[in-house]
């Protein structure tokens, strides 16, 4: 089994930037790729950023590309989304996931195929 925490969120301003952190622990040998997704209130948990485990491959959703940046650190066995430009509509409870299988296409964007999560981090962007 794999835990993951996150950490980093909170409030910041329109334009402002804030660096996120998921650490995991367990048997993180299991893991192929780590996963951001975000949930805003009344709304569908939606994928943000995938980074393989191991190699460099990443994966955004159009509404980030250009603002967020994925990034991992393997021997500290975290992944940090780096957020830059922040918009009101960013704000969310960012969670992060472990996928024991490689995703390369619009299969990532599923919430079910990620076999651990973290129990989020809230990030408030106010205008």
């Amino acid at each position: 089994q794999v835990q993951l925490v996150e950490s980093g969120g909170g409030l910041v301003q329109v334009g402002g930037s804030l660096r996120l952190s998921c650490a995991a622990s367990g048997r993180t040998s299991s893991i192929a790729a780590m996963a951001w997704f975000r949930q805003a209130p009344g709304k569908e948990r939606e994928f943000v950023a995938r980074i393989f485990w191991r190699g460099v491959s990443t994966l955004y959703t159009d509404s980030v590309k250009g603002r967020f940046t994925i990034s991992r650190d393997n021997a500290k066995n975290t992944v940090y989304p780096q957020m830059t430009s922040l918009k009101p509509e960013d704000t969310a409870v960012y969670y992060c996931a472990a996928d024991r299988n490689v995703c390369l296409d619009s299969s990532c964007y599923r919430t079910t195929r990620y076999d651990n999560w973290g129990q989020g981090t809230q990030v408030t962007v106010s205008s």
